[in-house]
C-alpha cells in the first residue's frame, strides 16, 4: 500500500508541473501532504516529517542562495571583463579560434552555474563576431550549450543542489569524485569545438574585423563595474574554489562569509549593496524556495516509508546479477532523460527511487546521484525544451529549437559518453 502511494504521489506530481498544472514549490509541498494524509498520517506526525526534511536540505538552500550571490556580485564587478575582452581580441578573424575562444569563455563564465546568465554574457560578445564573419549560428548556440555542460555541475548549480538535497550529501562526496569526469566532459567539448571550427575555417576562411566588447556594456552595467578590484576578487575566487574543493569549511558557511566580503569589497556603499542584492533577490529566492519545498516532499516521503517500499518493489524486478549496472544505466540515460524529465521531477522523483534500490543492492546512492548528474540537466538542460533558459539560448543565436536539437544532441551525448566513461575509469562509478 504505500509503495503505491509512493508511485502515486510521484506521478501525480509528475503530471502537475509538467502539464504546469501547479508550480513546482507548490507542487512539491501540497502533493505530499495530500498523499500523506491519505497513507493516515496524522497531521502532528506530517509536521515533524516535514520540519527533519527542511532541516535536512537547509546548508543545500543556504549554499545556493549564497553562491548565486557571491558569483552574482563577481559578474557585476566585472571579474570576468579582462578574460573576455582578451578572448575577444585574440581570435581575430578565425572561424577556429572563434569557436575554441567562444568554449572557453563559456566555461569560465559559467563557473557561476547560472545558464541565463552565462547565455547573455557570452552570446552578447560574441554573435556580432558570428555575424560579421558570417559563421553558422547552429554552431554558435552548439558550442555555447555543450560548454555549460560540464561546468553545471559546480555544486551552486540549481541541479547540482538538486542531487545533493536529495540524497542528504554535500558538495565534498557529491562534486568531488566527479572532477575527473568534468574534465574529460571540457576535454571533449575543446575537440568539438576544434572540429566545428576546422570546417567553417575552411569554409569560409580567415578574415579580418574590429569589435570593442567593453563599448557593448549598457549605463548600469557599466556603473557597477570595479576594474581596479579585479586582482583582489580574482584571488578571492580562487582562494573560495580551492578551500570548497578541499573542504576546509562547510560550503554554506564558506558562501555566506564570501559572499558578504564580496559585496563590502567591492560596494562599500549600502545603496550600491542593496541594487546588487535587488537586481538579483527574484533569481535567489526562487532557487532556494524550491530547494526548502523540496525538503518538505522528500521528508514525508522518506519519514512515511513511502521511498523504501518502492525501492523495495523496484529491487524485485531487477536481477541481481545485473544490479551493478545500475549505475552506469543511470547515467548513460541521464542526458536524454533531461527532454523527458524536468530537474525537479528527476531528482525529487526518480532520483530517490533509484539510490534507494541502489542500496538495497549494496551500492552506494551517493553513485546514482554523481551518475545522473553527468547528464540530466547539465549536459543536456541547453537542449530541453522544459528549461526556459534553453528558449534564451536559441532567441539570443537567433536559430529554431529543432535545428539546435538536432544539430547538437548526438554531441552532447557523447559529451556524457566521455564523461561517464573517465567516471568508471577513476572509480566515481562503480560496475
Amino acid at each position: 500500500m504505500l509503495a503505491l502511494l509512493g508511485f502515486a504521489t510521484i506521478v501525480v506530481f509528475l503530471v502537475l508541473i509538467i502539464t504546469k498544472r501547479l508550480s513546482v514549490i507548490t507542487a512539491l509541498v501540497l502533493v505530499p501532504v495530500v498523499f500523506g494524509l491519505l497513507a493516515g498520517i496524522k497531521p502532528k506526525e506530517l509536521g515533524d516529517m516535514m520540519l527533519a526534511g527542511i532541516k535536512q536540505v537547509a546548508p543545500t538552500g543556504i549554499l545556493l542562495m549564497f553562491a548565486v550571490l557571491y558569483f552574482a556580485t563577481m559578474l557585476d564587478a566585472g571579474l570576468f571583463d579582462p578574460v573576455i575582452a582578451f578572448i575577444v581580441r585574440s581570435v581575430k578573424g578565425d572561424p577556429l579560434k572563434v569557436m575554441v575562444g567562444t568554449a572557453i569563455l563559456t566555461m569560465i563564465v559559467h563557473l557561476d552555474g547560472d545558464g541565463t546568465a552565462t547565455f547573455m554574457i557570452v552570446l552578447s560578445a560574441f554573435l556580432p563576431i558570428y555575424k560579421q564573419l558570417k559563421i553558422n549560428r547552429l554552431m554558435l548556440s552548439g558550442i555555447v550549450a555543450l560548454s555549460v555542460g560540464p561546468l553545471h555541475l559546480v555544486p551552486w548549480s540549481g541541479t547540482s543542489a538538486r542531487a545533493i538535497s536529495t540524497l542528504k550529501s554535500d558538495a565534498v562526496h557529491l562534486f568531488n569524485p566527479n572532477i575527473p569526469a568534468i574534465l574529460g566532459g571540457i576535454a571533449w567539448v575543446l575537440f568539438v569545438a576544434y572540429i566545428f571550427g576546422k570546417k567553417e575555417r575552411k569554409r569560409l576562411g580567415v578574415l579580418d574585423f574590429q569589435y570593442d566588447h567593453h563599448a557593448n556594456l549598457t549605463n548600469a552595467q557599466r556603473e557597477l563595474r570595479r576594474p581596479k578590484l579585479i586582482g583582489i576578487n580574482a584571488l578571492m575566487t580562487a582562494g573560495v574554489i580551492i578551500t570548497l574543493m578541499m573542504g576546509w569549511v562547510p560550503a554554506p558557511v564558506l558562501f555566506v562569509v564570501a559572499a558578504m566580503i564580496a559585496l563590502l569589497i567591492n560596494y562599500t556603499k549600502p545603496a550600491d549593496q542593496q541594487k546588487v542584492l535587488k537586481s538579483h533577490g527574484t533569481n535567489i529566492f526562487l532557487v532556494s524556495g524550491m530547494i526548502f519545498a523540496a525538503g518538505i516532499f522528500s521528508g514525508i516521503l522518506t519519514g512515511s516509508k513511502m521511498i523504501e517500499a518502492m525501492a523495495t518493489s523496484l529491487v524485485s524486478l531487477i536481477p541481481q546479477q545485473h544490479a551493478g549496472w545500475l549505475p552506469t544505466l543511470t547515467a548513460i540515460t541521464s542526458m536524454p532523460a533531461s527532454m523527458l524529465f524536468t530537474p525537479d521531477a528527476y531528482y525529487f522523483g526518480v532520483v530517490p527511487i533509484l539510490s534507494q534500490t541502489a542500496t538495497q543492492f549494496g551500492i552506494d546512492p551517493l553513485e546514482i546521484g554523481r551518475a545522473a548528474l553527468l547528464g540530466q540537466m547539465t549536459v543536456g538542460f541547453p537542449l530541453s525544451p522544459l528549461t526556459a533558459s534553453t528558449f534564451l539560448l536559441i532567441g539570443l543565436s537567433e536559430v529554431e529549437l529543432g535545428e539546435h536539437q538536432k544539430f547538437v544532441f548526438k554531441w552532447a551525448w557523447g559529451t556524457t559518453i566521455v564523461m561517464t566513461i573517465v567516471a568508471l575509469l577513476t572509480g566515481s562509478l562503480h560496475i
